[in-house]
């Protein structure tokens, strides 16, 4: 003998529009490094920026818009790993394991240091004495710090990659 069931079922479905921000990226170490970088981006390309020498003769403005294409280019694309890790956990933990993020900091380091190096011997020659020599050094010098950053970098996303 056989008996019938019948069951009834409410179903809800809700949506919502939640944009949700990893902010437990930021604890982290790769997360720490790229706010580091980011903050010293802003100050090197903003004093980079704000004091080149726009002249005529093209061989006094090189070094300096060298070093300002590298660090705006640098500090774009830190922005955006970090913008990109914070929008999206699974981005978080994909990135890091891919050939690209441990290419652009090896790429970055060595830009950096190139570009920093060049602005500051450029600096440092006797015959260049303007106005803003300091401000100028200033920038190459934390150019220099922030390749210390990339080290770090570079280091870290090198053994995530061979991890991951």
């Amino acid at each position: 003998m056989s008996t019938q069931v019948t069951v009834h079922r409410m179903v809800t479905t809700t949506t919502t529009s939640a944009f949700l921000i990893n902010v437990g990226y930021l604890k982290t170490f790769p997360g720490i490094l790229k706010i580091f970088q980011i903050l010293l981006g802003c100050v090197v390309v903003g004093i980079t920026g704000h004091y080149i020498h726009w002249s005529t003769r093209s061989e006094q403005v090189v070094p300096e818009l060298f070093f300002l294409l590298i660090a705006t280019t640098c500090l774009i694309t830190t922005s955006l790993l970090l913008f990109s890790c914070l929008c999206s956990i699974a981005t978080a933990s994909i990135i890091p394991k891919t050939l690209f993020e441990t290419l652009y900091h090896i790429a970055a380091l060595m830009l950096y240091f190139a570009s920093a190096l060049y602005l500051l011997i450029y600096l440092t020659n006797k015959t260049y004495r303007e106005t803003f020599y300091v401000a100028k050094t200033a920038a190459s010098a934390l150019g220099l710090v922030n390749c210390a950053l990339y080290i770090l970098s570079s280091v870290y996303s090198i053994r995530t990659f061979r991890r991951g």
